[in-house]
């Protein structure tokens, strides 16, 4: 009991000097006016060289002082306070402290500002845990492109006839991959498979369901069902492994000798059509629900057929390409049918180059995949 009495009756300025916190005052323009012994001793920095030499803001990073001019004095006059706003002081020795600081004016009689007290806590240890967390990120991110790209890669069918070619880009603004997958396949001597799916979702779960349904799919198809059995039979699948559910995709055939094209779309974006004496188009023939769902409709999926002369293109791709979230979705897909129309004499695999090219904006959500089919002319 007699130590812990003598433990509370430490004089205010032991705590104010020894407090767990930086402490600071500073005068409106931010000059230096009192700071505690926590303050000298995690900057290295002695209250002399401060004390009406100094501004706070004269302490930070180069970042830091941006920060505070344009982001961290403007709140603090219109609030009267700013909370956990995380910055980095430069220590006497020029190492770098993270901290987290937290501010508040001080009126006087006249209830107008007369000084800021501000309270500095070390952030050292939350900065190596975030840093770890990024690296963790980044590692688990490597690991899924990785697969991803294990998945997608290989020759794609090509002959006197045809050329296929695909594009994909991962979003811009997060550290996980999508679901987005594309495959193209010889069935036989004269058809080609080719089908672009979405999974809902991120990370490593939605890569594995990605593989499984890609795989399911080629295995489906070489068994010589049509598209919308393809489908029905992916939409089994799915449903009786729990496994991509809500995924859209769309599969078609292309028959070489015949030049007929058959094609199945389950919740998918319509594919973009440019025959060799017509404009581009959507074609939106031959849609059913998304994976999953395929089972609660009492119509069987549909499928939607043309002829396509030497000369056309046919474009597949995911809802990453064209969608924004500043922009309908409809703006997006019409001006992908411009796109296609301005390119369509170009190579498969430049041409989905280009449309990934002219759809960047440093903004995408998502994972952006297109694949094109070209008949020879």
């Amino acid at each position: 009991m007699r130590v812990g009495q003598e433990l509370l009756s430490e004089s205010a300025e032991d705590l104010f000097e020894n407090a767990p916190c930086g402490y600071l005052s500073t005068s409106l323009d931010g000059t230096i006016l009192k700071v505690n012994r926590t303050f000298e001793s995690w900057t290295g920095l002695e209250r002399e060289d401060l004390l009406g030499r100094k501004r706070f803001s004269e302490l930070l990073s180069g970042g830091g002082r941006i920060y505070h001019e344009t982001h961290y004095a403007p709140l603090l006059r219109m609030q009267g306070q700013v909370r956990e706003i995380a910055l980095e002081i430069v220590r006497g020795d020029g190492s770098r402290l993270p901290v987290l600081v937290n501010s508040t004016l001080v009126n006087g009689s006249d209830e107008q500002p007369k000084l800021i007290r501000t309270t500095v806590f070390d952030a050292s240890d939350r900065r190596r845990y975030e840093e770890e967390l990024l690296r963790a990120q980044r590692k688990e991110r490597e690991i899924v492109e990785q697969f991803q790209r294990s998945m997608l890669a290989g020759e794609l069918p090509a002959s006197a006839e045809i050329e296929v070619a695909a594009s994909y880009q991962p979003s811009d603004n997060t550290l996980e991959v999508g679901g987005d997958w594309y495959d193209a396949f010889w069935l036989s001597r004269h058809r080609v498979g080719l089908v672009v799916g979405d999974v809902v979702g991120r990370g490593i779960e939605a890569a594995a369901t990605m593989g499984q349904l890609r795989s399911a799919t080629r295995a489906l198809a070489s068994t010589g069902m049509p598209p919308p059995r393809v489908l029905e039979a992916l939409d089994a699948y799915a449903v009786r492994h729990r496994v991509g559910f809500l995924t859209t995709a769309i599969y078609m055939e292309f028959d070489v000798d015949s030049h007929e094209l058959r094609f199945a779309c389950a919740g998918h974006l319509p594919p973009v059509i440019a025959p060799a004496s017509e404009a581009a188009h959507l074609a939106w023939k031959g849609r059913s629900l998304p994976l999953g769902l395929g089972g609660r409709d009492e119509s069987a999926r549909p499928e939607a057929r043309c002829r396509l002369d030497p000369g056309s293109v046919v474009l597949l791709y995911t809802d990453g390409l064209v969608e924004r979230r500043r922009q309908s979705l409809d703006v997006g897909m019409e001006r992908l049918v411009a796109e296609v129309e301005a390119n369509r004499s170009e190579p498969p695999e430049r041409l989905t180059a280009n449309l990934l090219h002219a759809f960047e904006t440093g903004e995408r959500q998502d994972d952006a995949c297109a694949m094109a089919l070209s008949l020879r002319g």
